[in-house]
């Protein structure tokens, strides 16, 4: 019975150590592919925090069309080495293509969810203080305006309201439900 509490326990800090690691590598990822502004204060953290990981593996590994491999080959080695962890300490084991896929679904998942939140965050910072500029707007607004604008085509601004994020949030939804939640289940089969 005590056992189960210190499995528990290792799993919360597995989860933990890894969840912020790969939410770091990922908001970097991010940054890269849509150009944010490198010398907003957000950007530099983020940089600078995952820069011991990543400036290894970029001697190493090198960019392909402008995709930064370096940095999603080490994405889908910490949530493999995450999964592995949980497994040794949950005491259940993967196959290699389950343990690749269920990693894949895993950084599906966190990226759909830094744009739920990313924009959920940017709709409350813009009831709070509209037209205010801070870093996080900033870097809020460089990260989903690439998921918001093809909305704004379809639904434009109505007597000044915005509604493209209810539009983007209801979709990404809707994709975590019907594409991701498949996949990771298909995954769990191997």
């Amino acid at each position: 019975m005590g056992n189960m509490y210190v499995n528990n326990a290792s799993v919360f800090l597995i989860q933990t150590l890894f969840g912020f690691a790969l939410l770091i590598i990922m908001l970097r990822t991010m940054l890269q592919m849509v150009r944010a502004d490198f010398h907003n204060p957000v950007s530099q953290f983020i940089v600078k925090v995952s820069n011991p990981l990543i400036i290894p593996l970029r001697r190493l590994i090198p960019s392909i069309g402008g995709l930064d491999t370096a940095s999603l080959l080490l994405l889908l080695v910490l949530q493999c080495l995450e999964l592995l962890l949980i497994g040794l300490v949950a005491n259940f084991s993967f196959t290699p293509l389950g343990l690749v896929m269920q990693a894949i679904a895993g950084l599906l998942s966190l990226l759909l969810k830094i744009y739920i939140f990313g924009i959920l965050i940017q709709v409350i910072l813009s009831w709070v203080s509209p037209g205010n500029y801070n870093p996080v707007t900033g870097i809020l607004y460089q990260i989903n305006e690439p998921l918001l604008r093809p909305a704004r085509r379809l639904l434009p601004p109505i007597s000044g309201f915005d509604l493209s994020p209810i539009i983007v949030m209801i979709a990404l939804q809707l994709m975590t439900m019907l594409v991701l939640a498949p996949f990771a289940d298909f995954a769990r089969s191997f």
